[in-house]
């Protein structure tokens, strides 16, 4: 079995994603900027450009999120829960993989951070 590795261009030390097993696991993913400071936006501007990324990511490995199968949420608050739920529902829609969510204190400040686990190059339209 080979493994495939995809750097991140942010100056942290960990892959944006590892590909592995037929299987695609990315990193945590923060709403940070170039210089990975934590971008200042409310929790459904953060989950946004989270999951913009997490997409993005996907792409670069040959996914999408519909071979999205498993995600790890971590909020800072639970009081923005039905606000990253409405978020998280724009993208993912119907194909809703399997989720856990819990409560954490976040890098920097940071409102959530999300992991995915994926089906790599599941989609047909690759």
């Amino acid at each position: 079995m080979s493994i495939e590795r995809f750097p991140t261009p942010l100056p942290v030390p960990f892959s944006k994603a590892v590909k592995a097993g037929g299987f695609l696991f990315l990193s945590g993913v923060l709403a940070m900027d170039a210089n990975a400071k934590i971008i200042d936006a409310d929790i459904g501007g953060q989950t946004r450009v989270i999951l913009e990324r997490v997409a993005a990511t996907l792409a670069e490995c040959g996914a999408t999120m519909a071979d999205v199968v498993r995600v790890t949420v971590w909020l800072s608050d639970f009081a923005d829960f039905a606000e990253f739920n409405r978020e998280y529902e724009r993208h993912f829609g119907r194909a809703l993989p399997a989720r856990s969510t819990v409560r954490a204190d976040l890098y920097q400040g940071a409102k959530v951070e999300i992991e995915v686990q994926a089906l790599a190059g599941a989609s047909p339209a690759q």
